[in-house]
């Protein structure tokens, strides 16, 4: 039993799951690796950091994240009009596809094709977990001081 508590500092590995309001699983290391991130590292979302606090070896829980603390809400400003042009040489283009694009910064960004016409795409930058309710179900396993490098 370890006298260490989820919080500023720790380092946390834990199994969970991740499902939509239906029940469908979306993510869960159930059945890999469990997961481990310092708190605070930029790896979960606050909304996700947040519920896990003060818990401590062993101990599970299960919460409801809603999107302004998971994955933000639908922005519509977030679907961008792309000539049909700049996708020549992608053989397989179809709605729902996953696209890795660039961003200004150099960086990649993913991009859902959400709509083919014969000279624009539209693809939705949104996150693909945007606007949805989620819930996070937790097994702690272990929660140490993190040790820096």
């Amino acid at each position: 039993m370890s006298e260490y508590r989820i919080g500023e500092g720790m380092e946390v590995t834990l199994h969970f799951t991740l499902k939509l309001e239906d029940g469908t699983v979306v993510d869960s290391t159930r059945d890999k690796q469990p997961a481990t991130f310092q708190v605070g590292d930029g790896n979960l979302p606050p909304g996700f950091e947040a519920p896990l606090t003060g818990l401590t070896d062993g101990e599970t829980g299960s919460y409801t994240i809603s999107p302004e603390h998971a994955f933000g809400q639908h922005n519509p400003q977030n679907i961008q009009s792309l000539p049909r042009d700049s996708f020549e040489g992608t053989d397989e283009l179809e709605e729902g596809l996953v696209m890795s694009f660039a961003d200004p910064a150099g960086g990649e960004l993913p991009g859902v094709i959400a709509e083919i016409g014969d000279k624009r795409v539209e693809v939705d930058f949104n996150h693909p977990l945007a606007g949805r309710t989620l819930t996070f179900d937790v097994e702690v396993i272990e929660v140490r001081p993190a040790t820096t490098h």
